[in-house]
């Protein structure tokens, strides 16, 4: 049994494990969610024009997307040139694309391992980072077929401790302080993880944290040559911040970079950018490390009069209240840094919500109560310099996973931690009160069962999960793809950007966030006006929509312009027997139809009946309106026999934009595609601009010609905007490109007088 401790039977057992849990997803045809797709389009992109361009054209519409402002470019790039390496063994860009979190994932753990070797025993290493490759919590962002940012930075962080663990493992004199050298790793690591992800900046809160807590243990135990690793690892950090802000000019800086949320967030801490351009790293490097270095300052001259460890604890509690309140006292909006803040505020979405027990229960399931049993490890006497380390990892990390769900994942790693060490603390704590059969008891329920059942809950986590993409959204997106203009706008519901982007290789005017504007639309509190002002020219509406309306109605809430009172209300029923009449049933709604001369439609809620006032019926190719028997209520109902639903709806949802196009629509809108009742695409009929590159010229065609002028207005690729001018076009019906226009990206506006009636935004080449 010991043997599976050691490294070279441990380290694959580990691998293995870890890679099997993270293929699971790769048996699905589609990506998980809804990012990964605006990821893989703009590679596919990149890789066909053969440069990392920053402007984007076919998100973001009707002005087009500056990647600049999103990810740095190492996001993008790492895919494509693990897909370059692939390739000559025939793997595709989008099995390349698939595979890549896993890898990272697998990295992570094999990296976590390595530096739990260095600083602990085998056994303590490996279920450690067994917990750790078990964990759902790390498996769902690091798992093949869904490609998210935060996978990076965790698996950076895991190369940061490693090297750390380098640094405190050489004890001899020899390295006394050879060794320091090692802090350089997590230099580089932190700087490094600025290219691969915008929201990169817990690996500076860690391991800034790490040195603080580090010194902690060094003052605790009295080990003041540790306190110089402290003072390394603290100042490795502004090694790192220089390194990521000087790849923040080639790749793009992070998301408080000053192009970005930065300036503001600068002006709430009243900072100025100089030659660091990054409101979190300028933070960091000017004030959270002056304090630390000083903290620990402060503890080299403590340390010489303060030799009982009871009062050293004293003082250092101490030193924490006053280091806290000086900080916050003086930069009140730090309190918001977990939440990024503030930032998030104005557009909630699932991800930035507080996690509730369901979510830790999925996350980690039963490593969240085996998680305390760390803190065993600090029976006095017992406690080692590594424990007190990794408090700089654990005490964030709680926070974070407690401030959003998103932070689940960024907190897997300390929970893995604290679980592996704390069930190998109880096991160590109770063998030696056992013996025979009861210590083999012991150890197959302690170090084989639990981690066991944490896996079969992983297991089952993982395979639950599928793809929201499916044949009906890739047909209806593959034909909008084939039958539009490249240069057309597309509205849909914000999850579905993305897979605008990469299925239609158009661009959609909502993606990645929540639209206040397209849940307004969708109820009718904005018309076709304001769809055309931002170039629309398709509409898309589906039944997930109704799935999400009560999103749809809180988002529009959000517009503080609007006041919503409308009640709507609406339920979606599936159809349960069809035997004699149609039956659908959902909860205590109750609904069933019997079709005739007249219809019979009866709805049943809760024990009181009603008919409802109209009745909607789509089979095959046709919406029928049936002749109703009786109608007793405002209720409305839509039947779909092909694919055996219904939805039930009052007069207030009826009457909304989105169930219009669904059910019925009228001018000037005309249905050009539909699957029968999942997916279904209108053609918006307005004033339009058709683009045509033909012959080394790019031609403007007006359909429906009504408009007076056409401003153009050009853009270099980095967003700098070098040429606008409006041009009369009235009674044309073409309009060539002037060459007298500057610029690599083109947007455009066609105006029936001060009207606008179309926009749209394209590439030149």
């Amino acid at each position: 049994m010991k043997d599976i401790f050691k490294p070279k039977l441990a380290l694959p057992i580990l691998t293995v494990i870890a890679l099997i849990l993270r293929l699971i997803p790769l048996r699905h045809k589609y990506m998980l969610g809804y990012d990964p797709y605006f990821h893989l389009a703009y590679i596919e992109e990149a890789l066909k024009t053969g440069e990392w361009f920053n402007f984007f054209t076919i998100a973001g519409g009707p002005w087009g997307y500056q990647i600049s402002t999103f990810h740095p470019l190492g996001l993008w790039m790492t895919p494509a040139y693990l897909y370059k390496i692939l390739s000559v063994f025939g793997v595709s860009l989008y099995n390349a694309f698939r595979i890549t979190p896993l890898i990272f994932g697998v990295l992570t753990a094999v990296f976590f391992y390595l530096a739990l070797l260095k600083l602990y025993d085998e056994k303590r290493a490996f279920f450690a980072s067994l917990f750790l490759a078990i964990s759902f919590g790390h498996v769902f962002r690091s798992m093949a077929n869904y490609y998210r940012g935060d996978n990076y930075m965790l698996f950076w962080y895991s190369v940061a401790l490693f090297g750390v663990s380098l640094a405190l493992s050489k004890t001899r004199r020899a390295w006394r302080y050879k060794r320091l050298v090692f802090y350089l790793i997590p230099a580089l690591a932190s700087g490094l993880a600025s290219v691969f992800w915008q929201a990169y900046y817990p690996i500076f809160v860690f391991l800034l944290t790490n040195a603080v807590f580090l010194a902690v243990g060094a003052f605790i135990l009295d080990k003041k040559k540790n306190l110089f690793d402290a003072l390394a690892l603290t100042i490795s950090t502004v090694l790192g911040a220089l390194i990521a802000n000087a790849l923040g000019e080639k790749f793009g800086y992070g998301m408080l970079g000053y192009n970005q949320m930065g300036k503001r967030v600068a002006e709430k801490l009243l900072l100025e950018f100089g030659t660091i351009k990054d409101a979190y790293l300028l933070v960091h490097v000017k004030y959270l490390v002056p304090l630390s270095v000083a903290f620990i300052v402060l503890l080299f001259i403590l340390e010489r009069f303060v030799k009982d460890k009871r009062v050293r604890a004293g003082v250092l509690v101490g030193l924490a209240l006053l280091g806290t309140f000086i900080l916050l006292h003086r930069f009140e909006a730090l309190k918001d840094l977990s939440t990024g803040f503030g930032i998030f505020q104005e557009a909630p979405i699932q991800e930035t919500q507080p996690s509730s027990f369901s979510d830790l229960w999925s996350a980690f399931s039963i490593s969240l109560f085996l998680a305390p049993l760390f803190f065993l490890r600090f029976v006095p006497k017992r406690a080692k310099l590594p424990d007190f380390l990794f408090l700089g990892l654990i005490f964030p990390s709680l926070y974070m996973i407690k401030t959003w769900t998103r932070f689940l994942f960024i907190g897997s790693m300390a929970l893995a931690l604290m679980a592996g060490l704390g069930v190998v603390e109880l096991y160590d704590a109770l063998r030696p009160r056992v013996d025979g059969r009861k210590a083999s008891a012991l150890g197959i329920g302690l170090l084989v069962l639990l981690p066991t059942v944490n896996t079969g809950f992983s297991l089952k986590e993982t395979y639950s999960l599928r793809p929201y993409m499916n044949e009906h959204w890739e047909n209806a997106l593959t034909w909008l793809r084939e039958n539009s203009n490249q240069n057309d706008i597309v509205l849909a519901w914000w999850d579905y950007g993305h897979w605008v982007t990469y299925y239609s290789r158009r661009s959609p005017i909502a993606q990645g966030s929540p639209n206040s504007g397209v849940a307004l639309y969708y109820l009718g509190k904005l018309d076709e006006n304001w769809a055309m002002s931002l170039g629309v020219d398709y509409v898309i509406v589906s039944y997930y929509d109704f799935l999400k309306f009560g999103a749809i109605v809180d988002t529009a809430r959000m517009h503080p312009k609007y006041n919503i009172t409308e009640e709507y209300g609406i339920v979606i029923l599936p159809m349960v027997s069809s035997l004699g009449a149609f039956v659908f049933q959902k909860e205590n709604y109750r609904v069933i139809v019997k079709p005739g001369e007249k219809w019979n439609a009866v709805v049943n809620v809760g024990g009181r009946t009603l008919t409802p006032e109209e009745v909607y019926v789509e089979y095959k190719s046709e919406i029928i309106k049936p002749e109703l028997s009786s109608s007793t209520s405002n209720a409305y109902l839509y039947i779909n026999l092909n694919y055996r639903y219904a939805i039930l709806m009052n007069d207030e949802t009826f009457n909304t934009t989105l169930v219009k196009l669904f059910i019925n629509p009228e001018d000037p809108y005309e249905l050009v595609y539909s699957d029968g009742g999942v997916i279904k695409i209108l053609k918006l009929k307005h004033p339009n601009v058709r683009i045509e590159k033909a012959n080394g010229k790019i031609t403007f065609h007006f359909e429906n010609a009504t408009g007076t002028g056409l401003g153009i207005w050009g853009f270099l690729d980095n967003g700098t905007m070098v040429f606008g001018k409006w041009y009369d076009v009235k009674g044309l019906e073409e309009f060539e490109l002037p060459s007298e226009v500057n610029g690599t990206v083109i947007r455009y506006a066609y105006a029936e007088g001060k009207k606008i009636v179309d926009r749209g935004v394209f590439r030149r080449k």
